[in-house]
């Protein structure tokens, strides 16, 4: 994995261990695995990221950090990837989850024609909260769940690779010593 550029753009965790409202959670914030970038951390950050990425709730943030300290993986790339759905992306993302969930609750999905009134908030809303939900679920599972394995796929991979490349450069050193001794 691209360890030194993750390391480089990860905010300083002496910083974060400071900050007055984070010192509130004391010593849980010492927990190695927090900062540690390792596969398991990594990984099941991604699955707790991601999962939380589709809740359709606010601070979602919070919801990550709280998941990645109970479960000990990687509380910065946990919140940072709570960012795939952002201002722009939340939209197209919740629509696409609140198709998922109108097909899998077999219930036909409405045209969603939307106002900013308290009318439509307590009607409109209630027509689609329950696909919507389900279907962020439905989501957040699936997609949490894959990039888990990926992340823990493509890291056995690069650790093979950087295996395969140390045994050969020690055949090729040994070769190399072999043949200076006899010239």
């Amino acid at each position: 994995m691209p360890r030194r550029f993750i390391k480089r753009h990860m905010p300083n965790e002496a910083k974060i261990k400071e900050h007055p409202h984070l010192r509130k959670l004391g010593k849980h914030l010492h927990e190695p695995n927090l900062w540690h970038l390792n596969r398991n951390s990594v990984s099941l950050a991604f699955l707790v990221g991601i999962f939380c990425a589709f809740l359709p709730i606010p601070m979602q943030m919070i919801v990550a950090a709280v998941l990645a300290i109970l479960l000990r993986c990687n509380l910065p790339i946990a919140i940072g990837l709570v960012w795939i759905t952002n201002p722009i992306t939340m939209p197209p993302i919740f629509y696409f989850a609140y198709r998922v969930g109108s097909f899998l609750l077999d219930s036909p999905a409405t045209e969603l024609e939307m106002e900013l009134s308290m009318e439509w908030l307590s009607q409109g809303f209630s027509n689609i909260w329950w696909p919507l939900l389900f279907g962020s679920l439905v989501c957040g599972v699936v997609l949490s769940a894959l990039s888990c394995l990926l992340i823990r796929f493509l890291w056995a991979l690069h650790v093979g690779h950087n295996w395969r490349k140390r045994s050969l450069r020690r055949k090729n050193n040994i070769r190399n010593k072999s043949e200076l001794e006899k010239d």
